[in-house]
């Protein structure tokens, strides 16, 4: 029976969790880590700002900064820490056992790492892709025409995507399967299903956001609640009560994670290294990730400065996030406006005037390959308005980019630690392989 190690990573900035309230300072975004720490994963480089996303592997951690580079750490015997030069215009990371992409603006994936089964080299034509995802030994991208285009390792059929591919809006990998959303809200999955990881629970409708799991996989429902299914050795698909109030789900070897819209951490399952033990204090989280052994969150919160107007991409919905700092808003409400040109003409995306005391606005409406600039008003007792801030934040859509949610790898119970133990071995595949037939761990280590 095939071993359940796996690997898959990446994480949304898809839960848009942040809050109202008066807006008093600058948002600083760090990454929160917590689990095994025996690689350095959960120890962030500094400076441990600016981040809009977070993906885990098996021992290693991916995180995106708002100004398109990658940061990357943990164990690095393949290199999966070595971002490729020119680090730079990435809007999306996703991590692999032993292998990490990104995606760039312009539609192009990079991939670096172990790539003995072909997982880092992306088929030609290597554009037009709008997502990411990771697997154990291969990963996965999608197209903008909702196509889902795999490679790597597919002794399984992981790499198989069922006909017809399209329509896709989402995607996930994880050890030896992989997952897609419809745009109807269904699900589809293929690859090993020795534990009916591949069979979604009826009803398979209305789903917003999956991840996958080394051997089990989540789904999130457009009414806030969760379905798990698959391995549940560890009680990892025993999603908490109340199963309600969920934006975003992330998937661990034994372990399931959840954000909740209040900006809390939910996590379940397999906590040996204590992955599911959310530091405090657990508030003001907007993402979530998941990797082999441990966990990562991305925080967000404002320190006091001077009025601001902030725009910032969020790939995975293909929406653009404003932010703003007014201390004392000069009137009873705000308006925002969009333009295609710095110069304008710009038109109103809120004609009924926002509450004052708001600090955020998701502008849903923005469409791939446009750049947009937006300015901000306050409208003033008398009904006239006037520009509250200085500054037009831009934007530049590159696509439809979907929920990015990973997966990381795992190590059983009866075996000795997989890392130490493939670096005796000929490499990652060779020692998962002998494990999982149940012969040697590796020759120079004995049975």
């Amino acid at each position: 029976m095939k071993q359940l190690l796996a690997v898959w990573g990446f994480v949304c900035l898809c839960a848009l969790v942040l809050g109202t309230g008066v807006a008093s300072g600058q948002w600083i975004e760090p990454i929160v880590a917590w689990g095994e720490n025996s690689s350095g994963e959960c120890n962030v480089p500094a400076p441990n700002e600016d981040f809009v996303a977070a993906a885990g592997g098996v021992a290693h951690s991916l995180a995106l900064k708002s100004n398109g580079t990658i940061a990357a750490w943990g164990w690095n015997a393949y290199g999966q820490c070595d971002v490729p030069a020119p680090n730079a215009d990435f809007v999306a990371v996703a991590g692999g056992s032993w292998h990490s992409l990104g995606l760039e603006s312009d539609g192009t994936i990079v991939a670096w790492g172990d790539t003995s089964y072909g997982q880092c080299d992306v088929p030609a034509p290597n554009a037009d892709f709008v997502a990411i995802a990771g697997g154990g030994w291969h990963s996965l991208g999608l197209e903008s025409d909702g196509t889902i285009v795999a490679w790597g390792d597919t002794s399984d059929g992981q790499c198989d995507v069922p006909a017809p591919n399209a329509d896709f809006v989402k995607v996930a990998g994880g050890s030896y399967h992989s997952l897609g959303l419809k745009s109807d809200g269904t699900i589809v999955a293929w690859g090993w299903n020795a534990y009916g990881q591949c069979d979604v629970p009826a009803p398979n409708a209305d789903f917003v956001a999956v991840a996958g799991g080394v051997a089990h996989n989540l789904g999130l429902r457009s009414d806030g609640t969760i379905v798990a299914w698959g391995w549940n050795a560890y009680g990892q698909c025993d999603v908490p009560a109340p199963n309600a109030d969920f934006v975003a789900v992330a998937g661990g070897y034994g372990h399931s994670l959840a954000l909740r819209s209040d900006g809390t951490i939910v996590a379940w399952g397999y906590d040996y290294y204590g992955q599911c033990e959310v530091p405090a204090p657990n508030a003001d989280f907007v993402a979530v990730a998941g990797g082999v052994y441990h966990s990562l969150g991305l925080r967000s919160y404002d320190t006091p400065v001077e009025t601001a107007f902030y725009a910032t991409l969020v790939p995975e919905d293909n929406a653009v996030l404003l932010r703003w700092m007014l201390p004392g808003c000069p009137g009873v409400g705000l308006r925002i406006y969009r333009s295609l040109s710095a110069d304008g003409p710009y038109s109103c995306l809120t004609p009924n005037p926002l509450d004052p005391t708001l600090s955020s606005y998701v502008d849903g409406t923005a469409w791939p390959g446009g750049t947009f600039w937006y300015e901000l008003r306050a409208v003033l007792d008398s009904g006239a308005e006037m520009v509250a801030t200085d500054t037009h934040p831009s934007v530049t859509v590159p696509g439809t980019l979907a929920f990015g949610i990973r997966y990381v790898m795992p190590r059983n119970a009866g075996l000795r630690d997989p890392i130490r133990d493939a670096q005796s071995c000929h490499g990652p595949r060779d020692y998962w392989l002998r494990a999982s037939r149940g012969v040697a761990v590796c020759p120079a280590l004995g049975a």
